[in-house]
């Protein structure tokens, strides 16, 4: 009882600082000025947090978002633009000067979009696939899970709905088609910008893939059910000859890791790890001692887990939600991400002769350090944006 005291203490507490530092967030505003005489202002709906670190501290590398976010600002400064950045949640903010591009991610540009002078380019940049979308693909696995365990759990993943795209000009997306395919109802222009990783690993020639055949990871962030975990569980507790680990903060979904208590940590073919620093030797060890990445996720805009490993030569065994480009040649597109099917792909390239699983493994990692690295973001993101300038100056 004491114990259950405390959790809910600390939950409290957890609540409130949320609460302070999602204020602090909400009243920061960046102001960037460019090195040469700017052409322009641009305003920047997105994230703040990455133009307030300390000298020397490095970008959080626990989403690309971060990065990203702070790339498109420099693309925009090298463009030769004035850039200020707020939080996409702040709700107090009014435009108070004309702005050439207003780029917003979620909530901001709907209310603020009548005060923002009639040349405005106004782009959505969609980070995720359309909300409501990920809100009816999350709602559908937990359904999914009731009827198959006889439970009930906490969405993890639910937003509200925005109409960023409604009040856009345009949009930029991250994902693929599955993730641009979420955004075609309201017939406006879209670019598609393939994401970025946030770490680039070497190939390692001396990987035992016949070691190692049999070895899956699955690395995700929150929202278990939404990323397909339980699924994958499943699946790995009918395979014991074959080992999952998992690197994702399970222990922050308390109602998940009950219910799914005996499959994390008393199935001996499933390790359990949590949380994980990409960058560090324990995840680069489970890497080189995996085979591949099973995810299969409802609704992704870009699967960036995924691609993290691909660039350390795993293969993919994805859900086609999980929107990231797959071929046969290095990987498997799941079709129904069943349980079963989920199983069946894993045996399947667990079985394949090590030469081949090697050729796949090296065809996945150069076909991420071809599309999907911090170099390729941010020169398809300078060219889209100079092309939504010629575009939009034609009409």
């Amino acid at each position: 009882m004491a114990t259950k005291s405390v959790q809910g203490a600390l939950r409290i507490v957890n609540l409130i600082a949320k609460k302070i530092k999602d204020r602090q967030l909400m009243s920061r505003k960046v102001l960037l000025k460019p090195d040469k005489p700017a052409i322009g202002n641009v305003l920047l709906s997105y994230l703040t947090e990455p133009f307030f670190l300390k000298p020397g501290q490095p970008i959080p590398n626990f989403h690309t978002s971060y990065w990203e976010c702070r790339q498109i600002a420099q693309t925009l400064l090298d463009m030769g633009y004035c850039v200020d950045v707020i939080q996409y949640f702040n709700n107090t903010f009014i435009p108070q000067k004309d702005y050439v591009f207003y780029i917003e991610t979620r909530w901001t540009l709907q209310r603020c979009a009548p005060y923002l002078n009639k040349d405005c380019i106004k782009i959505f940049h969609a980070d995720t696939a359309h909300i409501v979308f990920h809100n009816a693909a999350e709602a559908n696995r937990l359904l999914a899970l009731q009827q198959r365990r006889g439970i009930t759990l906490t969405p993890q993943r639910f937003e509200p709905p925005n109409k960023g795209l409604e009040h856009a000009d345009c949009a930029t997306i991250l994902g693929n088609e599955f993730t641009m395919s979420t955004f075609r109802y309201a017939k406006k222009p879209l670019y598609r910008i393939p994401t970025s990783t946030q770490t680039l690993y070497p190939w390692s020639e001396d990987k035992d893939f016949d070691a190692c055949s049999r070895n899956y990871i699955w690395l995700g962030s929150r929202g278990m059910v939404h990323k397909g975990l339980d699924l994958v569980l499943e699946a790995f507790a009918q395979i014991p000859d074959h080992h999952l680990t998992i690197c994702g903060p399970v222990d922050k979904e308390e109602d998940f890791a009950q219910a799914y208590y005996k499959e994390l940590y008393q199935t001996p073919n499933i390790h359990t790890i949590g949380w994980i620093d990409l960058e560090s030797d324990k995840f680069k060890n489970i890497l080189n001692n995996c085979i591949g990445i099973v995810y299969p996720s409802c609704s992704e805009g870009g699967g960036v887990s995924v691609i993290n490993c691909m660039h350390a030569g795993l293969i993919p065994i994805v859900s086609y939600e999980a929107s990231v480009d797959v071929d046969d040649d290095y990987g498997v597109i799941l079709k129904e991400s069943s349980v079963e099917e989920i199983k069946n792909s894993v045996q399947m390239i667990s079985s394949l002769p090590a030469h081949q699983l090697k050729q796949m493994a090296k065809k996945a990692w150069e076909f991420v350090r071809a599309q999907h690295t911090k170099e390729k973001f941010a020169e398809n993101y300078r060219n889209i944006m100079e092309k939504i300038l010629v575009n939009h100056f034609k009409k």
